[in-house]
């Protein structure tokens, strides 16, 4: 299950979500927390949901569904955001991914300036992954996060609750891209060359990919290591769709087109 807004682009968000979930052989369900008006090229509106709606649309999935793992995107406010654990504190056992979105690449802010602080206090404490990039974590932290410190940051998220942090280091200048995994009991590092251009929806992409994973019973480390082959993947065949103006989607049916 996606809990995260829509994009009318189809590049990011609840549209991301459902195509990777499909193309992991998982069946998706969403609650749209928001509608935005965007394309490759921007966010030019946010209209949030009601919060009974929302609520009603996760209560709807989870009283019919069997729902392995839910990926947590954008929240929009701190109020959706305490709705949205408010809801599930009655799913513990279900795994939570939070996808800290705060600000959409090309700037556009998807969330208030609050959230990242009900997200450190409310949220982080409840969820068994965060995956922010070094922007989001930033956010998380109040303070600059450089290339040496990123076990530091990621330790420090892990002080605040989360039971695991995927840190990625995408923002960070350099050919190579450092992504860092860190859990209570052991720490994996995801390195790589960095890929030409600048996609939209990548950081969505990789959660829903990591949810998915989880769904089907593989361990942290395995959904992660899956879930970062298949972006890269995707990435790497984004050009084959040359969709619109701006940054573009990743190909997130790279393997079956």
């Amino acid at each position: 299950m996606t809990i995260a807004g829509s994009d009318s682009g189809g590049g990011a968000g609840i549209q991301a979500d459902l195509r990777t979930f499909a193309a992991f052989g998982v069946h998706g369900t969403c609650a749209v927390t928001a509608l935005t008006a965007q394309n490759t090229r921007g966010v030019e509106a946010v209209q949030t949901t009601a919060r009974a709606v929302l609520r009603a649309q996760i209560e709807a999935v989870l009283e019919d569904f069997r729902v392995g793992a839910i990926k947590l995107g954008m929240l929009a406010t701190p109020t959706l955001a305490r709705e949205v654990m408010a809801v599930l504190a009655a799913h513990r056992k279900i795994p939570l991914i939070l996808d800290p979105v705060l600000v959409a690449t090309t700037g556009a802010r998807l969330g208030t300036r609050a959230l990242a602080t009900t997200l450190r206090r409310d949220l982080l404490p409840r969820v068994d992954l965060v995956t922010p990039n070094i922007p989001e974590a930033e956010a998380l932290l109040g303070r600059r996060v450089r290339r040496a410190d990123m076990h530091a940051a990621a330790r420090e998220l892990l002080d605040l609750g989360a039971r695991a942090v995927l840190l990625k280091g995408g923002h960070l200048a350099g050919g190579q891209v450092s992504d860092l995994l860190l859990t209570r009991h052991a720490e994996y590092w995801f390195h790589q060359r960095r890929l030409a251009g600048e996609y939209h929806g990548t950081g969505c992409t990789l959660s829903a990919a990591i949810a998915a994973g989880l769904a089907k019973g593989r361990r942290l480390s395995e959904a992660v290591t899956d879930a970062k082959a298949y972006v890269t993947a995707a990435i790497a065949a984004a050009d084959e769709l040359a969709i619109g103006k701006g940054r573009g989607p990743t190909h997130h049916f790279h393997a079956w087109w």
